[in-house]
């Protein structure tokens, strides 16, 4: 890695801090905001959590497309703006429709961001140091999505409205100031769809579903966001509380084990993994996610003590934190890995679409199932948990060696003998 593309990668880390930080603000107390603050029901709240996900699904083919051929900065850019002003606009909303337009306009700029913000992290690394660089993106996302979240409780309160215009006020100054922070990185020139070769530039969605390797890519992306992510704050926090009896104060304290268990274990987890096979790393996380569900079968269907119940509903998020952590240095790494030169973007994109499909489904599944039916609830998402394993080790005779083993690329120069590249300009 050169020394301007380590300026702009601490650039983009720093970027990918303050959009969590700001999102950690107001994600939390969204629907409390819209149904009791603003008194608008909770039907309407409901409609705006649909709406940010409708809103990804509609931009986001077309996101992709214009990072590869505009480059990614130039699409973050369009995007924070258009987030900020959603966000100052949802603070001064007072009734339905303008609380709708305004989620619409903030769920599209952060829906675009993820794929703009990965893109830039691939133009700014090498294949050897992309995992790192992905696991501190996951990192400081998860680091300022807490530090946000615990600070907007403190300022929020359901009595008075200011109290939460507040709170939009500083998301929108955080992107803001992500705007100024990201217009002073100089990307490395990376190949556009105009300067890719000519099987490239006819590429899109057509050249990435013709990928087999990215398609099975991109279901077993559905199943892992699907059976983790999609459950987080709706299957499985409404199983705990129906079925094992688990207080809001002991939900929230297994979503802080969550978001601890991540930013103690990244690296070392990462450490761990770097030098293994990657579908046998995502292969590994459906076993860990399999026992994750297991013990939240025990704290709602054992017959143990409350304290039990608590501790081993506490413990599956934990455990989920561990998978996530062994993922961010393995799935988003793959991906830019299996794209064509130039085509990131779009590959990228369609990557946060699979995501936001599954972050739709799950909870619209996950719900009903976990309220009313517990027991077909955990045997559902166990039995996802092992066909992730199943799904990881299909993937893995699809890969090359080097895309499964990216060290390969180093060690095999050296075992011909080559200079690296350091050393021949030296």
């Amino acid at each position: 890695m050169t020394r301007a593309m380590g300026a702009a990668m601490r650039r983009i880390h720093v970027g990918n801090a303050l959009s969590a930080f700001g999102l950690g603000f107001t994600v939390p107390y969204l629907y409390v905001y819209v149904a009791q603050v603003r008194d608008l029901g909770a039907m309407t709240a409901g409609l705006v959590l649909a709406v940010f996900a409708v809103a990804a699904l509609i931009v986001l083919p077309f996101a992709g497309r214009a990072i590869v051929r505009r480059g990614p900065l130039p699409v973050l850019l369009a995007a924070l703006v258009t987030a900020a002003l959603g966000a100052l606009s949802l603070g001064l909303a007072s009734n339905a429709a303008a609380v709708l337009l305004s989620a619409a306009a903030l769920g599209a700029g952060q829906a675009v961001m993820q794929p703009a913000l990965a893109t830039m992290i691939v133009d700014c690394s090498s294949a050897d140091t992309r995992s790192r660089a992905f696991a501190m993106q996951f990192f400081l996302q998860n680091l300022g999505l807490g530090v946000g979240g615990l600070i907007g409780g403190h300022l929020v309160d359901v009595t008075r409205v200011s109290s939460f215009t507040l709170l939009f006020a500083i998301e929108a100054a955080m992107f803001l100031l992500l705007v100024v922070v990201m217009a002073t990185v100089r990307m490395p020139h990376s190949p556009r769809l105009e300067d890719a070769p000519t099987q490239s530039s006819k590429g899109s969605w057509k050249q990435l579903l013709g990928n087999r390797a990215m398609v099975q890519l991109s279901v077993l992306g559905f199943v892992l966001f699907f059976a983790c992510y999609g459950q987080f704050e709706s299957g499985l926090s409404a199983y705990g509380v129906e079925a094992a009896g688990i207080s809001t104060s002991a939900l929230g304290t297994a979503l802080a084990a969550n978001t601890l268990m991540i930013v103690v274990a990244q690296f070392a987890v990462l450490k761990f993994v770097e030098r293994r096979r990657r579908s046998r790393v995502i292969a590994a996380v459906g076993l860990i996610w399999a026992v994750a569900w297991l013990a939240a079968g025990y704290a709602g269907l054992g017959h143990g003590s409350q304290e039990m119940a608590t501790a081993a509903f506490v413990s599956t998020y934990a455990l989920f934190g561990l998978g996530e952590a062994m993922l961010s240095p393995t799935v988003a790494p793959l991906v830019a890995d299996l794209a064509p030169e130039g085509m990131a973007g779009q590959y990228n994109s369609a990557f946060a679409l699979v995501k936001q499909l599954a972050l739709a489904v799950g909870p619209a599944v996950g719900g009903p199932l976990g309220a009313s039916l517990p027991a077909p609830y955990i045997v559902t998402f166990l039995l996802f948990s092992l066909g992730i394993t199943v799904l990881a080790l299909r993937l893995g005779r699809r890969l090359t060696d080097v895309q499964d083993q990216p060290w390969l690329r180093t060690s095999r120069v050296i075992a011909r003998g080559e200079a690296p590249a350091e050393s021949l300009a030296a």
